[in-house]
């Protein structure tokens, strides 16, 4: 739960931030800025998949569970859900524009930090094992975002904090129930698929270089801690 409070923290300052100076805020500063975790992000994701002992073993995980993301849709079903969350709570044609303003910075901003591979994998990973480094880094991320956020949309966009505390919260301690049943070759070879999608988001979201759908490798964090259980059963390690 420590990154989650992290990544709540961060938003709820940078919401503020974003309303007290938006009109010093440019357009190439906020590219630039961004640009930056992007790198960071990149480099963070390689550092997790070196840890692995096994190349084969997150590689086989990111491609049997990008299959499985491709039959089930996940990245499909997760922009779905953003939409519809987005035409029930925005009402276009408002005529209460405060409060309209309001449910929309509160929306649009709980969808970015929402719906999105960080914040299961981070989550994930913070339950099971305690590392909360990964939410580190999407809280910082998701603290500059709500300054761009805020600056448009307003204070709705900190209550979006309040998403956050429940999703990946939610995540988290519903992991940590089952940590246990987790061996340390197991997290290992879960954290390096997980940094092989933080690469993919990096070069898809943030350095903008390649079109990639980051949603549908989500399966292989099930996927990769599976195949090592098999390893262990069948083989011995």
């Amino acid at each position: 739960m420590h990154g989650t409070l992290i990544n709540v923290a961060t938003i709820v300052v940078g919401s503020i931030l974003g309303i007290v100076i938006s009109a010093r805020l440019s357009s190439q500063l906020r590219e630039t800025v961004v640009n930056g975790l992007g790198l960071f992000t990149l480099a963070f994701g390689l550092m997790s998949f070196l840890e692995t002992s096994n190349p084969l073993v997150p590689l086989g995980g990111l491609l049997i569970g990008a299959l499985m993301g491709e039959w089930l849709k996940v990245e499909e079903r997760l922009t779905r859900i953003g939409e519809k969350l987005k035409q029930l709570f925005v009402r276009k044609g408002s005529h209460q524009e405060t409060q309209s303003k309001f449910v929309e910075g509160f929306v649009t901003a709980s969808l970015v930090f929402v719906i999105g591979p960080m914040a299961i994998l981070g989550a994930i990973q913070d339950g099971v094992t305690g590392n909360y480094e990964m939410l580190s880094i999407k809280a910082i991320l998701d603290g500059f975002a709500s300054i761009a956020f805020a600056s448009s949309l307003g204070v709705g966009v900190a209550f979006s904090a309040l998403s956050i505390l429940i999703y990946q919260g939610g995540i988290a301690l519903t992991s940590g129930l089952f940590s246990q049943f987790f061996s340390t070759a197991m997290i290992t070879e879960m954290t390096a698929a997980g940094g092989l999608i933080l690469i993919a988001v990096s070069l898809n979201s943030l350095l903008e270089i390649k079109k990639i759908r980051t949603g549908s490798f989500l399966p292989a964090l099930l996927v990769t801690p599976l195949i090592v259980f098999l390893l262990e059963q069948f083989f011995g390690g």
